[in-house]
């Protein structure tokens, strides 16, 4: 069976477990997955789907956002954009109605910033000299 690009998701998930100090039927328990199915992730023989990996995940105690991104399922940007949501509405120290003016603060700075990236893409496209 020939390997699938993943995003060195396997090897990522290899290490993440042997951070963890699990064996790989240790790991396959606690996500709820067969032992072959989590060695073929491992050998980047399968890909696993969204739900998968966020029970991998869970049992690895990291972010299932991290595995989504090195899944292909999720680029970089929506992820850190998903943590810093996610930051903002697990704080404690802030009540609902702030968490929700924050994320409304959040959106409008990356709309603004969207807006100028791509005004000043369109402008540095005009001002190239043709040749």
């Amino acid at each position: 069976m020939a390997s699938l690009n993943v995003g060195n998701l396997g090897e990522y998930l290899r290490e993440q477990r042997r951070n963890a100090q699990l064996s790989l039927r240790q790991l396959a328990d606690a996500a709820g997955v067969s032992n072959p199915y989590l060695s073929q992730i491992e050998r980047g023989l399968r890909k696993p789907s969204a739900e998968v990996l966020q029970q991998v995940a869970k049992a690895l105690r990291i972010s299932a956002e991290t595995l989504y991104v090195r899944a292909g399922i999720l680029d970089e940007t929506e992820r850190e954009e998903l943590e810093t949501r996610a930051a903002i509405l697990a704080d404690p120290s802030v009540n609902e109605r702030q968490k929700q003016v924050l994320l409304q603060i959040y959106d409008s700075f990356r709309k603004e910033n969207a807006a100028e990236a791509a005004a000043e893409a369109g402008t540095d496209a005009t001002e190239r000299p043709t040749t």
